[in-house]
C-alpha cells in the first residue's frame, strides 16, 4: 500500500525527531524528509555536550544550589533584552515565558519518561556580565546530559524507530525541500513539498555530501512542519545579517561548529510561502573557537568552554576589560571588545594547572567518557592529574596552541601564529603581573580574580572545572600555553515567527494554515526566544520544547 502522509517534517534533526515522536504517538503518519543520508539522524544535537537548562532541579539542591522560576525569569528577560515587544519580538517573549515554566516543571519528568538522565554536577555557563538584573546565569543551570548529545537524541529516536517499524513514520533520506506547496483555494494554505532526490551517498555522519540531482519528487499532506535548523555553515546569509553596529563588524576568518548542510535554505523557502522570518540579525557565535586539528566538515571548529581563570588578550595585547573578559561569563560582551580592534580573533595566556581543570571542549566527539556513558572512565579523565585527553591532544596538534617555558618565548611563539598586530612581551607581562600581584590576599579589586574565587564557592567548579588561584607567571604551574581565539558560528537566534502552537505566523499576524515550524529554523520558538543572548544549555531544550508544541498541536486538530 503507498504510505499516505498526514504530516510531513522537513529535518531529521532533535525538533524533527521530537515532532514526530508525539506524532506518531498519537496515531499520525509521519514522512520525515531529509537532505542527508539516515547516518545523519539527530542532526547538529548529536555532536552537541548535551546541556539542558534546568530550574530548581534535584541536581542544583542536592549541591546546595537555590534556584527558582522567579530568579530564572530574572536571568532570562535580562539577558534577552526584548526590545521590539509588539512586532518581532511578541511571540519571542510568550515562548521564553511558557519554556522557563516548563524548565522549572514538567521538563524533567518528560525526559525522564524516555529514558534521559544527567551527570550529578551542575555546569556554570555564561556566568554573566556583572549585573543582577542584567545577562547572565545567577547560578549553575547546565546540566549535561549522561550520554551527551547522543544521549539526547537517542531518548527521541527509540520511541520514532519502533514507529517506523510499526509503519507510523517513513523516511526518504536525500530529499532536498525546493518548495513548499501552497493551495490558494484554501487561504494559502501548505498542503506538501516539491523538491529534489538527491544522488545517494553513504558518506559518515557530518561529512559534507553531494548535491548531485537524480530527479524531482513531490508529496502532500494536511501539515508540513519546518524543522530544518539555522544558518550556521551559511557564512554567506551570516555576514549578510551580522549586527555591525551592535557587536561590530563581522569577522573575515569564521570557523563553522555546524556541519555543512546547516544552510538555512528553509528560511527564504518557507518565507516564499507566506511565513514570516523575524530577528535576523540575533545570531549566536562564539569567540573561543579553534581549528580542529582533525576536521569533519569544512572548516570545522570546536569551543573551548573555558573556565574563568585563563587571562584573556585582545589581537593587538590588550587585555580584555570587566567581566566580560573574564572566560565563560559573557559571550556578546567578549564579542564586542574583541571585533573593536579592527581584528577577528583574541588570545588565551595560561598555565599547565588551569588547562588541566578548567578546558573543556563543546561535542560529543571530544567528550568520550560522557558520550560513551563510562563512569570510570570519566572519573579518571576529570579526576587524574593531567588535562582530558582530548585536550592534550589539541595542545599537542591544534595550529591554535603554543607552549613555552618562558613568557619572552611564549609571546614569540604566538607572534608566529598571529594574523594581525605583533604582540609586545612586554606590555603583555605588565598586564599579567599586576594580575598575579592581586592573588596575594583573600581580597582583590580585580573582576577576574574576584570571579574565581567566587566560582569556587560552586561544588562542580571547585570540585572539576576551576583551578586553585595562583600566579600564571609561577613556573611551578607551568609551562606557560598561548591559544588563538577564532569567531566560531553556532547557533541562530532569529527565524521563523510563530505562535506557542508553533503555527507558522504570516506577515498579517496570523497563521499560515498547515504551516509548522520548531528548534532553530524558529528561532527556538517564536521567530526569538532567546532574544540577543543564550543563556546556554537552552538550544536543545528550546528544540525539544517547541517540537512537542507542533506535534501536540497538530495532534489535536482533526
Amino acid at each position: 500500500m503507498p504510505f499516505q502522509p498526514e504530516v510531513i517534517v522537513v529535518g531529521a534533526g532533535l525538533a524533527g525527531l521530537v515532532a514526530t515522536h508525539e506524532l506518531a504517538k498519537a496515531g499520525r503518519r509521519v514522512l520525515v524528509v531529509e537532505q542527508e543520508n539516515r547516518r545523519n539522524l539527530g542532526g547538529q544535537a548529536f555532536w552537541s555536550l548535551g546541556g539542558l537548562f534546568f530550574v530548581d532541579s534535584p541536581e542544583q539542591r542536592r549541591a546546595g544550589i537555590k534556584d527558582s522560576l522567579e530568579l530564572a525569569r530574572q536571568d532570562w528577560l535580562g539577558s534577552a533584552g526584548f526590545d521590539r515587544p509588539d512586532d518581532e519580538d511578541v511571540w519571542g517573549r510568550r515562548w521564553a515565558e511558557a519554556y522557563l515554566a516548563w524548565a522549572a516543571g514538567g521538563k524533567r519528568g518528560y525526559l525522564r519518561e524516555l529514558g534521559h538522565r544527567v551527570v550529578p554536577l551542575v555546569g556554570w555557563a555564561e556566568r554573566g556580565a556583572g549585573s543582577a538584573t542584567g545577562h547572565g546565569n545567577s547560578v549553575p543551570r547546565f546540566h549535561i546530559t549522561w550520554g551527551t548529545g547522543p544521549g539526547v537524541v537517542e531518548a527521541f529516536l527509540r520511541p520514532v524507530l519502533r514507529a517506523e517499524r510499526a509503519g507510523l513514520v517513513r523516511f526518504a533520506f536525500r530529499h532536498q525541500v525546493d518548495e513548499l506547496l501552497t493551495e490558494e483555494r484554501g487561504g494559502g494554505a501548505v498542503v506538501g513539498v516539491r523538491g529534489s532526490v538527491l544522488a545517494p551517498d553513504d558518506s559518515a555522519r557530518g561529512v559534507k555530501s553531494s548535491r548531485e540531482v537524480t530527479g524531482p519528487f513531490e508529496e502532500r499532506a494536511a501539515a508540513v512542519v519546518v524543522t530544518s535548523g539555522g544558518i550556521g555553515h551559511n557564512h554567506a546569509l551570516m555576514r549578510a545579517n551580522w549586527p555591525t553596529e551592535r557587536v561590530g563588524p563581522a569577522p573575515e576568518h569564521l570557523i563553522s561548529g555546524v556541519p555543512a548542510h546547516v544552510d538555512g535554505r528553509m528560511l527564504a523557502i518557507t518565507e516564499r510561502a507566506g511565513g514570516r522570518v523575524v530577528n535576523r540579525d540575533r545570531m549566536w557565535a562564539y569567540t573561543e573557537g579553534v581549528h580542529n586539528w582533525d576536521p569533519v566538515w569544512p572548516d570545522h571548529a570546536i569551543r573551548i568552554l573555558p573556565g574563568p581563570s585563563s587571562m584573556w588578550f585582545d589581537a593587538e595585547g590588550r587585555r580584555l576589560t570587566g567581566m566580560s573578559g573574564v572566560p565563560g561569563a559573557d559571550s556578546i560582551g567578549a564579542m564586542k571588545q574583541i571585533l573593536a580592534t579592527g581584528h577577528d580573533y583574541s588570545w588565551f595566556v595560561l598555565t599547565q594547572s588551569i588547562i588541566e581543570k578548567e578546558f573543556a571542549l563543546s561535542g560529543s566527539e571530544q567528550n568520550p567518557d560522557l558520550t560513551g556513558r563510562d563512569l570510570g572512565f570519566a572519573l579518571r579523565s576529570r579526576l587524574a592529574k593531567g588535562a582530558p585527553g582530548p585536550v592534550e591532544r589539541f595542545k599537542q596538534h591544534g595550529e591554535d596552541f603554543v607552549v613555552a617555558r618562558t613568557l619572552p618565548e611564549l609571546v614569540a611563539a604566538m607572534n608566529g601564529i598571529a594574523r594581525g598586530p605583533k604582540l609586545d612581551a612586554a606590555m603583555i607581562e605588565r598586564q599579567i603581573v599586576a594580575r598575579d600581584r592581586e592573588l596575594d590576599n583573600n581580597f582583590s579589586k580585580d573582576v577576574q580574580v574576584m570571579a574565581i574565587r567566587n566560582a569556587r564557592r560552586s561544588l562542580t567548579d571547585r570540585i572539576a572545572r576551576v583551578a586553585r588561584p595562583h600566579r600564571i607567571l609561577d613556573p611551578a604551574h607551568g609551562p606557560l600555553i598561548g591559544v588563538r581565539l577564532n569567531i566560531l558560528s553556532r547557533k541562530t537566534l532569529g527565524g521563523l515567527q510563530t505562535d506557542l502552537e508553533s503555527r507558522v505566523v504570516g506577515a498579517d499576524g496570523a497563521p499560515v494554515p498547515g504551516l509548522y515550524a520548531a528548534g532553530e529554523v524558529a528561532g527556538f520558538g517564536g521567530g526569538g526566544v532567546h532574544g540577543y543572548n543564550a543563556l546556554e544549555g537552552t538550544f536543545l531544550g528550546g528544540c525539544i520544547f517547541s517540537g512537542r508544541a507542533a506535534g501536540l498541536a497538530i495532534s489535536r486538530t482533526r
